[in-house]
Order: structure tokens, then C-alpha cells, then sequence
């Protein structure tokens, strides 16, 4: 029998499929679910300097362990780790320490990342794993992308919410079962998904354009950034994000002149396959009335100017061109998120917003910090200054 793998929020859109590339002989993945007093859970282990979502990786995981439902001697743990600038990077001896300190030193920890750091913790990275996780990021951009796009102008509240979970279910099977994963298959599904989307029937409205960019796990993780996909639907505001092919199509044009040359043409091998397949995607929602980014390497050409193409520390360049874009297709009102203690978010990321702001004159660009010792009234207030300024 497989033993669990735990694996910490951090892709809404993306985990339920993305979790199937970690199964295995020997792990059987389960995403984590506990959302209540994580911070305040995680500080105890860890002093408070570390940034906000360390604090929430380690309170979920002790929250689960701790609520009886899995056995700790047959858990193991999946941390995923650039490897960069961060000091997320050292995440996994943090946890091994908090764990030890919490009664759990036989729960496994195992380092996901492709710098080859942390060896002996190190979960080996197979082609049938690439090959899942590479389908699931494709398909979850374009799920995430017509959700959101459909969702404001839907005549029966949630059925784009509806129609989300559904594909969930179908691709997952898909990959649980390691079929339609050639090329021609993924992107065949990718037009079905735009078209199904496209049939829900909508009205035309008011919804306000808002994009947000930042730091990925305060982006794309609901308990990074408190629901705030959830409050935007709510405010019904028509929300421009970036996906993951975008972020992975980043991280491998900023280390592909790194590391050992294996490494380098791997990564350059990848790069002009999920590249390729970021086109044809884009095209196929494009096609069927949906707002996109440009593909990766052309939104790397028309963020010169607006960004330091030379920034590659953490999200570098990335934050500053999607904002840059968004602006031009219309979102004009730009959510910058990061978690408070991320000294490459506030360098690199932060440090840029004065700057785009000058050079945006028609856009608005408000920055959120998220932090166990924020109120979520300075929160909110900041995101109503955007959505109830005029432009």
C-alpha cells in the first residue's frame, strides 16, 4: 500500500490537477485542506522573521497530522523549493526542526525542486511526472482563465464554478490514468474547454476589469491572500491572472544559462514544448472571445522598457511585465500582492511599482501586503481603494 503524501495548499487552480504527478507506487497524494489558526499554529515553531507562508505551510501540515486522520509513521510531506533567493529555500530543514519539536520526527519530508538541493530529501522527478505536471498546468490556465472570464456575466450564478469542477474531475481521471497526454490531446482538450465555457449563457454588465500580479503563493493561494479570488467574484470584478505556463516558461528562461549544461538543455527542451503548446493555447482562447497575456517570450519583448529584463531574483521581471499587460488589455486596475517578510518580493517586486505607476498613467496599481499580524481591515481597505477609484 502507498504511503500518504501531504501536499500544503499553494495552485487553487492547478493542485486538483497538478497532485496526480506526484502519485506513485509509493505515494498516494492528498491535497490539505485546514484553513483555521495556521499562522498562529506555524509561529509557534518558528521565529518571526521568516515570511508570512512559511507560517501557513507548517500550521497546515501540523494541523492535519494533529487532527488524527493520518498516521504519522505513514505521511510524508511535499515541500516545493525554487532553490533561489529565498529563504523559503531552507523551508524543508525549518519543517524537519518543527516537526521533530511537535512529536512527528517519523513523518517524511520530501524537497520538490530541479536544483538539485536537499538530495537526501529529494523527490525523484521521473518523465511520467513531467509529463502530467506539464498537462496540468496547460489545462489549468485555460480553466482558470475562462472561469474567471465568464464568471461576472453569467445569467445563473455559478454555473462557471460548476463547469470547473467538472473538468476537474474529467482531466483528473486523465491523469490518474496517465492518458491524452500528447500534444495533440492536451490542446484538443484545451479547445474543448474554452468552447464548453463559452455555452454558459451570459449577459453583458458592469463588471469591473482588476488583474493581479506577485508573488506566486500569495497569488495563486487562497490562504495566502485570504480569499481574495473569492471577494473580487463577489464584488463581481472580471479577474485577469496569469497562469502557471507563464510562471514555468519565466523560471526557465531565468535559469537556462544556469547550473550544469544537462540541466540547461533540459531546460531549453521544455521551454520550446510547453512554449509551443502556450501558443496554441492562447489561440484557441483567443478564438472564442477570451483575454489573454502574450505568450511568454513576446510579453518578455514588450515588457522592455517597463521592466529590468536583468531582475531575475524571485519574480523578478515576471510581476512587472503581466501588470504592463493587463494595463494594455484593458485591466487597468492592478492588484500587486505580496506576503510581508519576502525581502526578494519587496526588492525586486515592490521596489518596482513607483516606477510602472509613472509609466502607466491610465492604470492604478495598489499594492497589498499579507501578514499574520495584518487586520483584515487594512486589507480590505486597500483593495476598496482600488475597485472604488475612478479611472
Amino acid at each position: 500500500m502507498p504511503r500518504t503524501l501531504l501536499i500544503p495548499a499553494l495552485l487553487d487552480d492547478w493542485f486538483p490537477l497538478l497532485r496526480h504527478a506526484f502519485a506513485s507506487r509509493e505515494w498516494e497524494p492528498v491535497l490539505l485542506r485546514e484553513e483555521r489558526g495556521l499562522a498562529d499554529r506555524g509561529m509557534r515553531y518558528f521565529h518571526n522573521e521568516l515570511c508570512y507562508p512559511v507560517f501557513l505551510v507548517a500550521g497546515q501540515v501540523l494541523a492535519a497530522l494533529e487532527s488524527g486522520e493520518y498516521d504519522p509513521a505513514e505521511c510524508g510531506v511535499l515541500m516545493g523549493q525554487a532553490g533561489d533567493e529565498c529563504r523559503g529555500s531552507c523551508g524543508i530543514r525549518l519543517m524537519r526542526k518543527a516537526l521533530d519539536k511537535a512529536g512527528y520526527p517519523e513523518v517524511a519530508l520530501l524537497s520538490l525542486n530541479v536544483r538539485d538541493i536537499d538530495r537526501d530529501t529529494g523527490l525523484p522527478i521521473t518523465l511520467p511526472m513531467i509529463r502530467r505536471a506539464l498537462a496540468a498546468a496547460v489545462w489549468g490556465d485555460a480553466l482558470a482563465i475562462a472561469r474567471n472570464q465568464v464568471r461576472p456575466y453569467e445569467v445563473r450564478p455559478g454555473g462557471a464554478e460548476a463547469l470547473w469542477r467538472r473538468w476537474m474531475e474529467t482531466l483528473g481521471e486523465d491523469l490518474r490514468r496517465g492518458t491524452g497526454l500528447s500534444r495533440r490531446r492536451i490542446l484538443e482538450r484545451c479547445r474543448e474547454i474554452a468552447a464548453s465555457f463559452r455555452r454558459i449563457e451570459t449577459a453583458p454588465g458592469d463588471a469591473r476589469r482588476v488583474a493581479v500580479v506577485g508573488e506566486i503563493y500569495t497569488k495563486y493561494c487562497h490562504l495566502g491572500n485570504w480569499n481574495l479570488e473569492r471577494y473580487l467574484a463577489a464584488e463581481r470584478c472580471e479577474i485577469g491572472v496569469g497562469g502557471l505556463t507563464w510562471y514555468a516558461l519565466y523560471y526557465m528562461d531565468t535559469h537556462s544559462l544556469k547550473g550544469p549544461a544537462y540541466q540547461r538543455k533540459a531546460y531549453r527542451f521544455l521551454s520550446e514544448w510547453l512554449g509551443g503548446i502556450q501558443r496554441e493555447l492562447l489561440a484557441f482562447l483567443r478564438e472564442a472571445g477570451f483575454h489573454t497575456l502574450p505568450p511568454l517570450a513576446e510579453l518578455k519583448r514588450r515588457a522592455e522598457g517597463f521592466a529590468p529584463l536583468n531582475c531575475t531574483v524571485a519574480d523578478g521581471w515576471l510581476v512587472t511585465a503581466e501588470a504592463a499587460a493587463w494595463a494594455g488589455l484593458g485591466y487597468r486596475k492592478i492588484l500587486c500582492v505580496q506576503p510581508f517578510g519576502c525581502l526578494p518580493g519587496h526588492i525586486f517586486g515592490k521596489g518596482q511599482y513607483a516606477a510602472l505607476q509613472r509609466k502607466l498613467p491610465d492604470a492604478l496599481l495598489v499594492s497589498v501586503d499579507y501578514d499574520a499580524s495584518t487586520g483584515e481591515g487594512t486589507v480590505e481597505s486597500r483593495v476598496r481603494m482600488l475597485l472604488d477609484t475612478e479611472l
